[in-house]
């Protein structure tokens, strides 16, 4: 485990940023590299994410998978460059592409249509929609409708709701 050096909060082995604030993590266990059997990785897996829900499936043309920091659960992201990313609202007729929802996105204060991620070449890119309770990059808050460029590993916010960027490599 890592303690982050900002808010003291404890983050698993391994992760780059805070999971609390996007803090950048240094210090000598994030470079450490061990060796684990294939059996014993499964089961740490199993112990570290249980999920209540079964994992999306994975389609050949995901370019893209967030990773919810709280759960570990993986919601990928394919067949289009293009997706809004909130909440649906009982009687609203706004409807996000990704409904975050079910992941306590009312609670974590995700707006209806809080923010864009899409593909661009090879660039995946992130614009807040002028959310009420803003989008953060890596622990910074993003200026609303100004896109900014996404890097495997960064963690992302759409208000306290958090999940870390994975980009499918070619």
């Amino acid at each position: 485990m890592i303690v982050c050096p900002n808010c003291k909060h404890t983050n698993m082995t391994g992760a780059m940023f805070c999971s609390e604030c996007g803090a950048q993590l240094v210090g000598t266990d994030m470079f450490t590299t061990q060796n684990i059997a294939t059996g014993q990785m499964h089961e740490a897996v199993k112990q570290s994410f249980p999920s209540s829900k079964p994992a999306a499936p994975v389609s050949l043309n995901t370019w893209v998978t967030l990773q919810l920091m709280d759960t570990g659960q993986m919601l990928p992201l394919s067949d289009r460059n293009e997706f809004t990313l909130g909440r649906i609202s009982e009687g609203q007729p706004i409807m996000p592409d990704m409904d975050l929802s079910p992941y306590q996105a009312y609670a974590s204060g995700v707006s209806r249509l809080h923010a864009v991620i899409k593909r661009m070449g090879d660039r995946v890119l992130l614009m807040d929609l002028g959310s009420a309770n803003g989008t953060f990059v890596n622990g910074k808050r993003l200026n609303p409708n100004v896109e900014q460029t996404l890097n495997n590993g960064d963690i992302i916010a759409l208000g306290k709701l958090k999940m870390q960027v994975l980009l499918k490599t070619s």
